[in-house]
């Protein structure tokens, strides 16, 4: 089997990095960055995202594992402490293979030029640096609203727990194949309307954003990526149908890492 590994960087992570490289290698697995069959990502939530990234071509064929090195990491399994017995599981026995959906996003420009396709692990925001967003909202094909405000976060279900629980989205288990569409601070008034709450989409509801200033760019993110884009005629945002696969050993569900994140005492 051949691995990689994705490392936050601090000295802590590289140590840990330079450990699983020794001790897998001496089982006679082979280390290769271009086409892994696992992706072992130590560091945070934002490693792992990284690692996504880096191996976002290749889902079907790669998995990932996470051991986290600071805060407990929502999407990490394993501590530094259980480095040894992480090395053995992979060495010596199958993981399951669990599966999250992904967001999709197509940015089409004006121009009828090519469109740019990204796949979020977390999510996808829409923002700008002059003055409101204002944009078309339109799901199933089928004008649904005029959003005026901050922006708008459009985000997968295990993103569900990241930036759309701070805008007061609601938890969605990554069972569940949709995207959540959430407002950043609308503009509600006697003259502009939006539905102030979150909007749960299944696979089959297409949001498409359409903007109404000709002359606005966007702030477009994916995950950690930020982009500025000019000239764009439309975004389209849809559940993906490429899922990410976690490379599991042991049981640790949705809602103990929920649990674990946001309720726990323990430290």
């Amino acid at each position: 089997m051949k691995f990689s590994i994705t490392s936050k960087g601090d000295r802590k992570s590289e140590d840990i990095k330079k450990r699983i490289i020794q001790y897998l290698e001496d089982f006679e697995l082979e280390y290769d960055k271009e086409e892994p069959d696992l992706a072992i990502s130590v560091g945070g939530d934002g490693t792992f995202l990284e690692a996504f990234h880096t191996y976002s071509d290749r889902l079907e064929r790669t998995a990932f594992i996470g051991v986290h090195t600071g805060h407990l990491g929502f999407y990490a399994d394993w501590v530094p402490d259980e480095v040894e017995k992480l090395v053995i599981e992979i060495a010596k026995n199958p993981y399951q293979i669990i599966e999250y959906p992904l967001l999709e996003i197509q940015i089409h420009p004006k121009n009828g030029g090519e469109i740019d396709r990204y796949l979020a692990l977390n999510e996808g925001s829409v923002k700008t640096a002059e003055g409101s967003v204002v944009l078309d909202v339109n799901i199933k094909g089928e004008h649904f609203e005029r959003f005026r405000g901050d922006g708008l976060c459009i985000s997968t279900p295990s993103g569900s727990t990241a930036y759309n629980k701070a805008l007061g989205g609601g938890i969605i288990h990554p069972s569940l194949e949709t995207i959540q569409v959430t407002e950043m601070a609308s503009i509600n008034n006697r003259v502009f309307r939006t539905v102030g709450s979150p909007l749960i989409l299944p696979k089959h509801h297409v949001c498409e954003l359409i903007p109404i200033h000709d002359d606005r760019s966007f702030l477009i993110t994916v995950d950690h990526i930020t982009k500025t884009y000019t000239d764009v005629r439309s975004i389209e945002c849809s559940v993906s149908d490429k899922k990410i696969r976690f490379a599991r050993f042991r049981s640790f569900p949705f809602w103990k890492r929920v649990h674990d994140s946001f309720i726990s005492d323990e430290r």
